[in-house]
């Protein structure tokens, strides 16, 4: 019989039993296309320090037993580098009624289960718990469709995405990051999707 796999949402001092283990998914799993990305413990540990500094933040953890399988964060814009805040204050949006998502990563074998969406639906409890949010919001890297790379069946999560409410915006970040076939880190446009709470 297949165990049930268990989703529960950690907050606050909650978090830092698990900031290594999200590390160690967000660098296995971003490995893959289309993020590609090579990363550091140190790296990340330096990314997740923001989700401890947060008391609004949260981590959504996935797990088969006493295995972890993915992790899914969420944080208020607010606390994110200006980098990231920078398209929605150009857009005239408040951003401090903005929820921001920050990665879902799941192993491979625990996909199309629908953990997927239970990460979305965990992080917008905690939103709307919070009571002070009219928008939720995440970004995905943008690849160019002829990148050799891309994987001959690579799906795009965009109509997984429209399927949660989401719709995409015209807001872009850049991001920079060293792909695995990079010798040095490059920017990367990623274009956020956003959802009103209503």
């Amino acid at each position: 019989m297949e165990a049930e796999i268990s989703i529960i949402t950690y907050s606050g001092a909650q978090v830092a039993p698990f900031l290594e283990d999200v590390a160690r998914l967000r660098i296995e799993v971003f490995r893959a296309y289309p993020y590609l990305y090579e990363g550091t413990m140190d790296d990340e540990h330096e990314y997740l320090r923001t989700y401890l500094n947060s008391p609004d933040a949260a981590i959504v953890i996935a797990r088969d037993e006493d295995k972890i399988v993915g992790a899914s964060t969420c944080i208020p814009l607010q606390a994110e580098p200006d980098h990231v805040k920078a398209p929605f204050f150009e857009k005239g949006y408040d951003i401090n009624r903005i929820y921001y998502y920050g990665e879902s990563v799941l192993l491979p074998d625990y996909r199309r289960k629908g953990i997927g969406v239970g990460f979305f639906e965990h992080r917008e409890r905690k939103a709307r718990a919070l009571q002070r949010f009219d928008w939720v919001s995440f970004c995905g890297v943008e690849r160019p469709s002829d990148q050799p790379s891309r994987p001959a069946d690579y799906i795009p999560l965009n109509h997984f995405w429209k399927r949660r409410g989401f719709h995409e915006t015209e807001l872009v970040c850049n991001m920079s990051w060293k792909d695995v076939d990079e010798a040095q880190p490059s920017s990367k446009p990623l274009r956020f999707w956003m959802k009103e709470l209503i």
